[in-house]
Formats: C-alpha cells, sequence, structure tokens
C-alpha cells in the first residue's frame, strides 16, 4: 500500500518529469507552429532594345514606368520591397533591380511578373532567391 508521503514523493516526481519533457519539446512545438518567415528574392530589370534612346520613349511608355514607380512605393510602405534602384548607365548598359520578401517562389514570381514594366512591355526581368547579408541603416 503507498502511504501519504510516497504518494507526494511519486506526484512530485511525475511534475518534475512532464515539465523536463515540456521544456525539451516546447522549442520544437514553437517552432512548428510559429509562421513561416519570408524569404528573399531580387529581379533584374532590363530596358527592351526599342527604349535603350531616351528619343523613343513615348506618352504610353512614361505612363507605364510611373505605374511601376508607384507600385515598388507602395511595396515599400507596406514592407515588402527592402530596396529597388538602377544603374545610371544608358542604353543597354543598364539595369535595375528589386530586393523584396515573398512567401515562396510562387508568390515572388507573381510580384515580379504584375510589375508594370514587365507587363506592358518595358522590361524583361530575371528572378532569383537572395539573402541580404549586410544592410546600412538609412540616417
Amino acid at each position: 500500500m503507498i502511504d501519504h508521503v510516497e504518494m507526494k514523493r511519486f506526484s512530485f516526481d511525475v511534475v518534475i518529469a512532464t515539465t523536463g519533457l515540456l521544456v525539451t519539446l516546447w522549442p520544437v512545438v514553437a517552432q512548428e507552429s510559429a509562421p513561416e518567415k519570408p524569404k528573399q528574392f531580387i529581379y533584374v530589370l532590363h530596358l527592351v532594345p526599342r527604349l535603350y534612346a531616351d528619343a523613343n520613349w513615348n506618352a504610353q511608355d512614361k505612363d507605364v514606368l510611373h505605374r511601376h514607380f508607384a507600385r515598388f512605393q507602395e511595396a515599400v510602405k507596406t514592407g515588402q520591397l527592402i530596396l529597388a534602384g538602377r544603374t545610371s548607365e544608358s542604353g543597354d548598359k543598364t539595369f535595375g533591380i528589386a530586393v523584396f520578401q515573398a512567401k515562396d517562389e510562387a508568390a515572388a514570381r507573381k510580384f515580379m511578373e504584375e510589375d508594370p514594366a514587365l507587363a506592358g512591355g518595358l522590361m524583361t526581368a530575371e528572378l532569383h532567391p537572395f539573402t541580404v547579408a549586410l544592410e546600412r541603416k538609412n540616417p
């Protein structure tokens, strides 16, 4: 027969064992239930050859470019776009980049393909997985 002291000791041992098990398993459970961190991607943009010369840009092209820039501004506000920019070279030497976050490659490809500059035929683009390793803080 189990006396009162042995029952307390048994209960204490069960609590200690359960606590040890929870402490051991908690990181695994927390990791499984934590939402997946967005992945980073970059796409590199190139002008179509027709637009290498500034004189070839028409009003429709400029409107599409304005929508491209406005979309990037909105993506910065929502936190999706990390940075975007272009080289200062002209013609076939110029290119732009967009570094951004997406859930997965399919979402990243969708973001890239819906860029007005691509959809409007001003630019072509290549998508790559990317990781920002170092970043200077803006003043």
